[in-house]
């Protein structure tokens, strides 16, 4: 008996994921990075109309469920320092000024909350 495969290599057909590839391909060598982007822009408008709060809730907690499971401490000791790095560069003392004051005045706010003075 013949596999799907062979048989449609037999009849010059391609199979769905051999047609996929070829579109793809085309696709590619036919549009810029800058159609990427648009399409990219749309479909992201698009979904954020459709999905509410609880399905990027989901799909948060799944996709770092996902990274816990294939990453170490290590890679998010590596991907912290880069981090850290990156937003030293960007920001001045007064960023950490205001960050560190409404830190410490969530802080105290938690605290009245939890009867602790």
């Amino acid at each position: 008996m013949l596999s799907m495969a062979n048989n449609n290599k037999k009849n010059n057909k391609m199979s769905l994921e051999e047609a996929g590839k070829k579109g793809g391909k085309t696709t590619a060598r036919n549009h810029d990075q800058e159609f990427y982007e648009d399409i990219g822009q749309k479909g992201g408008e698009t979904t954020a109309k459709n999905h509410d709060q609880e399905f990027y809730e989901d799909i948060g907690q799944k996709g770092g469920e996902t990274t816990a499971k294939n990453h170490d401490q290590e890679f998010y000791e590596d991907i912290g320092q880069k981090g850290g790095k990156t937003t030293a560069k960007n920001h001045d003392q007064e960023f950490y000024e205001d960050i560190g004051q409404k830190g410490g005045e969530a802080r105290s706010r938690q605290r009245k909350n939890n009867g602790n003075s």
